[in-house]
């Protein structure tokens, strides 16, 4: 669908155009936050020679960056060190391409994609124009959406505009392209962008010992090689990340089951992150952003180390319980068996808001693969040698709403940051 047509379409459901903010990049995603957040942590709590030793040789690292072409809305030039003013908005993606990962090429189970791979993992996240609250938004691997004309690199382009699954994109036309499919559904101006490896998690994952998460029941997925019993676990290296791209082992079986897996995930880095005093450590920071640095693909606007150092004092003040986790909301087609379609009108509810830069609230309905309530208790193998548990930070509760909260339909999935949850294993 044509730019025009989805204007159209927008203004029909009494969505006024899009007012798109100067966009920026999270500190606080799997990968990102350690890059972003990492150096900038560097920065921010230390000014001694040896944190700018750390800076220096992490910078020296950074690739190349991928120029992005948007939908609407310019380039801007780096900002000034201090904190970025504004709305922010990043998008983070991660491959499935085994192609240079370690341990991923031989293994007749983990067959897949090859090359640029597909981008089975992206997220979206906003930072509101006074830097209180923030909203991730998760986009379905397998959501059917219209992607635009995508221009190649190196001239020419990756063909014309189609309808597909979101996925598709990254080896469509790589990174730009899958910020240009993004702002075409989200209606926002995505000025910053990274791409993720498996190698990158794997790694990352190890630098912090490894994630706390909780398990209602077992899990248990024999095509990313994932046997977890119920209980509180830590993970770490290869389990974190069979854990963050398994479909058959929990929920409903489903991409969007995994979804929920990962907002726990992620939710769980958060808090350990912010309350187990890894980014006032210099050692853990350098090695943080070596890890994603080498394993991270950015755009060209991501590059500057003032922009990190921006972003990063934007994000610092905002509180866990304002961060909130959210998937595009989507339903079933039979029409197209095994994907999914935007769910209307919930999903320009949740565009008008990110537009209006409003915060929003989640229902309380969690998603297909996260429960409330406590775990059984953990095995006595869960948490690796030498590794401390993060310890979990309760959910807030009598916390009022600012006024102009935006609540979302009951349908919509998701939790916040500060919310504990609990995966749960495959149930047909």
């Amino acid at each position: 669908m044509s730019n025009d047509s989805r204007s159209g379409r927008r203004s029909e459901q009494g969505l006024s155009t899009p007012r798109h903010g100067r966009l920026r990049k999270s500190g606080w995603l799997p990968g990102l936050l350690m890059y972003v957040g990492v150096v900038v942590a560097v920065l921010a709590v230390s000014a001694t020679s040896v944190a700018g030793i750390v800076v220096w040789q992490t910078v020296s690292e950074i690739k190349p960056g991928i120029h992005l072409l948007h939908v609407r809305g310019t380039n801007e030039p780096p900002p000034q060190v201090g904190s970025i003013t504004g709305p922010v908005n990043l998008l983070l993606t991660g491959s499935d391409t085994r192609t240079g990962q370690a341990g991923f090429q031989d293994r007749a189970d983990l067959a897949g994609s090859s090359g640029t791979g597909n981008n089975d993992v992206t997220m979206v996240l906003h930072i509101s124009a006074d830097h209180q609250h923030a909203t991730i938004v998760s986009i379905p691997r397998d959501l059917l959406v219209n992607i635009p004309t995508c221009p190649r690199a190196n001239g020419g382009s990756a063909g014309p505009a189609t309808n597909a699954m979101f996925n598709t994109t990254l080896s469509r036309g790589g990174l730009a392209c899958t910020v240009l499919t993004a702002e075409t559904l989200t209606g926002l101006d995505i000025q910053y962008a990274a791409e993720i490896s498996f190698d990158g998690v794997i790694s990352m994952s190890n630098v912090v010992g490894g994630v706390q998460v909780c398990l209602a029941t077992p899990l248990n997925d024999k095509y990313v090689g994932l046997n977890l019993p119920a209980g509180e676990q830590t993970i770490e290296g290869a389990s974190a990340l069979a854990f963050l791209r398994s479909r058959h082992g929990v929920g409903d079986g489903s991409d969007l089951g995994r979804i929920s897996d990962q907002q726990l995930f992620m939710s769980s880095l958060m808090r350990k992150l912010t309350s187990a005093g890894v980014l006032s450590n210099p050692i853990t920071l350098y090695q943080l952003a070596t890890a994603a640095v080498k394993n991270m693909q950015l755009s060209d606007s991501l590059t500057a180390p003032t922009t990190m150092v921006s972003i990063a004092l934007a994000l610092k003040n905002i509180s866990l319980s304002n961060v909130v986790f959210v998937e595009w909301p989507t339903k079933s087609n039979p029409a197209f068996p095994g994907r999914v379609v935007a769910e209307q009108p919930d999903d320009h509810i949740l565009a008008a808001a990110l537009d209006a830069d409003q915060p929003v609230l989640l229902s309380g309905k969690l998603g297909r693969a996260t429960v409330n309530g406590t775990a059984p208790p953990v095995t006595p193998t869960a948490t690796p040698t030498g590794t401390k548990a993060a310890t979990a930070t309760p959910t807030p509760t009598g916390t009022a709403a600012p006024t102009n909260t935006v609540a979302l339909p009951g349908d919509v999935t998701g939790q916040t940051a500060a919310q504990q949850t609990c995966a749960k294993g495959y149930q047909p």
